[in-house]
């Protein structure tokens, strides 16, 4: 001892003290080693939390659905010609009734003025006819005075018989000669109304000169060009493509077709079509509810027409599409993240707010949404009531009865999950 302490001088009865003191410190029992699992379960883990709230949820469908004209119309020329003027451009918004093209006109105006005079002439032969009827009707009163006269003279012995013969002969010319006038009449009658159809189909033909748009829509490529020859009922000049109002088709699984029906007949159901991931939206209705279902997807097809003022949506394109059936009223729900998948089912951590402890809860999800303005939300059918809070940040560190350190929440019903949250505040 006096090695290591030189200065220091003890009695033999201190010193005795000392060593017994030594000897029982050496022999007394050892000290028991923790145990990690409770060194654990004492440290307050750092999470986030978020409150399952009552709320009224929408009901909806989802789909991916494909715009479609109402109407599509392939403008063709009625008459053949030569194009003279094109008076709108491609890809212009037309209205019902607009010029689009211009056929050479002089070919008809020929036509109708050859047929006027026609009908002129046809005319001045009907007077003619009518004319001569009339001569012929006198002379034929005449002569038939006559044959009678000489009938009765022939009886007293006064005419002869071929006096009498010539008196009927002429009688029976001049009612051959009226017979034929009548008929000179009658052909010249159909001659003019002829002559009339003829000009309303040449005039009709004419009003085919100026083409107009059939409906109101967009144009697509224009195939002609002015100075082209075109014919009759031959090739397309111009697509038009009727996009407002527009349908959006798509289809939903065949087990939702009751449902659709059912709030279908209780007011037409509001529509939903969203085209670059929400950039351009349109609200419509549906119209159309097909009459069979698709075997190879399972699926039925239903069509919203939308009234697409703005032209949000086009033709052809790609969007997507919900359709608010009803309002489920009081539903408890939390945010999808919340939701863990354990060997028995879905569960959430809920916290104990009287000890900050945490237990895991199993729980039934009838469904997810996903609002507008928030993450993607659980519908939750059992195990949940409003107000109790749940772990949205920090589950991969939690077990049952682990006391928690509620973290301040990065935004209300935040759809995010991190599995270290150390550290934030």
């Amino acid at each position: 001892m006096s090695k290591f302490y030189p200065y220091l001088k003890l009695s033999p009865l201190a010193a005795g003290v000392a060593v017994t003191l030594v000897l029982l410190a050496s022999c007394g029992p050892k000290k028991q080693a923790v145990n990690p699992m409770a060194a654990m379960m004492m440290q307050a883990v750092p999470v986030r939390a978020v409150q399952a709230l009552s709320s009224n949820v929408p009901l909806d469908i989802s789909a991916v659905g494909n715009a479609e004209a109402i109407s599509s119309v392939d403008v063709k020329s009625q008459v053949a010609g030569q194009i003279l003027s094109v008076h709108f451009q491609a890809g212009q918004n037309l209205t019902k009734g607009q010029l689009l093209f211009e056929i050479d006109p002089e070919p008809l105006q020929r036509q109708i003025a050859q047929i006027q005079a026609d009908l002129v002439k046809d005319a001045a032969l009907e007077q003619q006819a009518r004319a001569n009827v009339a001569k012929d009707q006198a002379m034929l009163k005449q002569t038939q005075a006559s044959a009678q006269r000489g009938l009765a003279l022939e009886k007293e012995g006064i005419f002869s018989k071929e006096q009498t013969d010539a008196l009927v002969a002429s009688n029976g010319s001049n009612l051959a000669s009226l017979d034929a006038d009548k008929a000179a009449v009658e052909s010249a009658v159909a001659s003019i109304k002829a002559d009339r159809a003829r000009l309303s189909q040449t005039e009709l033909q004419l009003s085919y000169t100026k083409i107009t748009a059939p409906i109101s829509g967009r144009a697509g490529a224009i195939t002609i060009k002015p100075g082209n020859l075109v014919k009759e009922n031959d090739a397309t000049l111009v697509t038009i493509l009727q996009i407002s109002p527009i349908y959006v088709s798509f289809g939903v699984p065949q087990q939702l077709l009751s449902e659709v029906q059912k709030h279908n007949q209780e007011h037409p159901l509001l529509v939903r079509a969203e085209a670059d991931g929400g950039a351009r939206t349109e609200i419509g209705s549906l119209r159309f509810i097909d009459n069979t279902v698709d075997t190879t997807t399972g699926t039925i097809n239903l069509k919203a027409e939308f009234p697409n003022k703005s032209g949000a949506l086009w033709p052809g394109e790609y969007v997507n599409v919900k359709a608010q059936l009803s309002v489920e009223n009081n539903r408890i729900v939390v945010p999808s993240s919340t939701i863990e998948n354990g060997p028995t089912g879905k569960y959430v951590w809920v916290v104990n707010t009287g000890n900050d402890t945490v237990a895991m809860r199993p729980v039934d999800v009838a469904r997810t949404y996903k609002p507008a303005d928030a993450a993607e939300q659980a519908v939750i059918g059992k195990g949940l009531q409003p107000g109790e809070t749940v772990i949205s940040e920090g589950q991969m560190r939690l077990m049952p009865g682990g006391k928690v350190h509620l973290l301040k929440p990065a935004t209300q019903m935040s759809g995010s999950k991190t599995a270290n949250p150390e550290g934030q505040s």
